[in-house]
């Protein structure tokens, strides 16, 4: 599915400020204050991401490719997994204390956050994978066309109802544009390794 087809088929968690398609690019811009965390360590719910999605079989991967060219706190891209508002999957790349991290978000009932610092991948092309198989999601990442990195492997029930698509959040200012240039629907991973 091409972005543009996404954009007219897909639905939004949160409407963005904006939403375009410019040079065959997705051009999404984030609303201040929005995210998507429960709970842990922090006490607060936030479910105000912008995530745009479409129904995930029980057997199937999603890939999004974005431009890694934002570099304020708690910036954020990537892939969104979503049962409900109390159990959901985000991964990708987020800004945190001035460094460019891939990582992910995994919530059921509560959130947790696991991240590792890219700072090798601003300003290059980074894709995010999360395929479904089983009883788990596995994501992966990378940059450019270097080999894909493991950077989760988490619960999910194989009997959930999921949606799935490109997401990006900006907690902590105005003006976050993400530049989507990809979006594919996959076959699974065939293996963990």
């Amino acid at each position: 599915m091409s972005l543009s087809a996404l954009l007219s088929q897909g639905s939004w968690t949160t409407p963005p400020v904006s939403a375009v398609v410019v040079d065959d690019e997705l051009r999404v811009t984030a609303a201040e204050g929005s995210d998507a965390w429960r709970h842990t360590s922090y006490g607060f719910v936030h479910d105000t991401e912008h995530a745009l999605l479409e129904p995930l079989p029980a057997q199937g991967a999603v890939e999004v490719d974005l431009v890694l060219d934002y570099v304020e706190q708690f910036d954020q891209a990537g892939v969104f997994l979503r049962v409900s508002p109390e159990e959901w999957v985000k991964a990708g790349v987020e800004v945190s204390d001035g460094v460019a991290q891939v990582g992910a978000v995994v919530t059921h009932g509560v959130s947790d956050w696991s991240v590792a610092p890219v700072p090798e991948w601003v300003g290059r092309c980074v894709t995010v994978r999360a395929s479904r198989s089983g009883d788990a999601v596995t994501v992966r990442a990378r940059a450019d066309e270097e080999p894909f990195r493991l950077v989760r492997v988490a619960h999910l029930d194989p009997g959930a109802v999921v949606t799935a698509g490109l997401f990006c959040a900006a907690p902590t200012r105005a003006g976050l544009t993400v530049r989507f240039t990809e979006y594919r629907r996959t076959a699974p991973d065939a293996a963990l390794h």
